[in-house]
């Protein structure tokens, strides 16, 4: 812990001009007299750091001392950044935040502008709307079972409202869609499967150690789980005038195809699952399934079973 502090004040310190020896404490949950201790080890390190008197005082390195970059461009710099800010959106790392800093740090002040500029021209913001702590809280248990290759026990809830008990070995954390899953070898179904986090309850990380196997993410069935080709559907929707924008967000303007009347129709596959089902229905009566006819049939029960809710 103390080493990664260390590492963790001298970037601050090279990015910063000077700070106050009390927001480094702040910062490291620590006292002042700690940070001292700290500055003093890092000086020994042999890096050039100067205590300022006074008001404006604080703590800083002295302006000459530089880290060599030349193994990454800036433009590259800037490309890891802009990556690194978009997937801080939604996942809270230290690691990051301290890579962040390192980025920062190692841009000469007259290059910063332009660095600036090429690292923001591109923000992608994973995160859902509004602040979930409990999925916070479960990613960070589920993220600490990962690394120390510890089982994890939770009970889970299907998309057909099934209720099991299951105890995993944990090996990859998935940001798909905005949606949160793991991927995990499951010692009840004795395979590799996929778990949504929204649907895991009682998450519990046991004091239990797995060997980990050799897996090759890139050949994760990230699709192939949920797009099984006997599970998929053609469909042909027709949307009214009013929703024309929204289909063309949702489906591209490429798959839209629009008549005289200002509606359109889309032609589209999907995995047919309950899933789908609350898709279509999302439309509400701006929305009608022209094929296939059982599945418009299949809408209209559920509708009429919704209708029969507010009789």
């Amino acid at each position: 812990m103390r080493l990664y502090r260390l590492l963790a004040i001298t970037l601050l310190l090279i990015n910063r001009e000077r700070i106050q020896a009390k927001e480094l404490a702040d910062t490291f949950e620590v006292s002042a007299r700690t940070i001292y201790r700290d500055i003093e080890v890092i000086s020994q390190a042999g890096i050039p750091v100067i205590t300022y008197q006074g008001t404006n005082g604080g703590i800083g390195i002295a302006q000459q001392y530089k880290i060599d970059k030349t193994f990454l461009t800036n433009d590259e710099f800037a490309s890891i950044y802009s990556a690194l800010k978009s997937i801080s959106s939604s996942y809270s790392d230290s690691n990051v935040r301290l890579v962040l800093e390192k980025i920062k740090s190692i841009i000469p002040k007259n290059q910063e502008n332009d660095f600036k500029v090429k690292a923001e021209k591109i923000f992608i913001d994973f995160s859902p709307w509004g602040n979930d702590v409990l999925l916070r809280e479960k990613i960070e248990k589920l993220k600490e079972a990962i690394e120390k290759t510890k089982l994890v026990f939770f009970v889970y809830c299907s998309a057909r409202s099934e209720i099991t008990k299951r105890t995993v070995e944990p090996y990859t954390l998935v940001l798909k869609g905005q949606k949160w899953y793991l991927y995990a070898f499951c010692e009840l179904r004795n395979e590799y499967r996929f778990f949504k986090l929204s649907r895991m309850k009682d998450v519990e990380v046991l004091d239990l150690r797995f060997a980990r196997q050799e897996t090759n993410l890139a050949g994760l069935p990230w699709e192939k789980e949920w797009y099984k080709p006997q599970n998929v559907v053609n469909l042909v929707l027709k949307f009214d005038a009013q929703v024309k924008i929204i289909a063309e967000e949702w489906f591209g303007v490429e798959h839209v195809q629009f008549d005289d009347s200002g509606s359109c129709t889309v032609e589209i596959s999907y995995p047919e699952d309950e899933w789908l089902y609350g898709f279509i229905l999302s439309f509400g009566n701006h929305v009608e399934v022209l094929k296939p006819t059982y599945l418009r049939e299949r809408i209209k029960e559920i509708a009429a079973k919704i209708i029969k809710l507010y009789e």
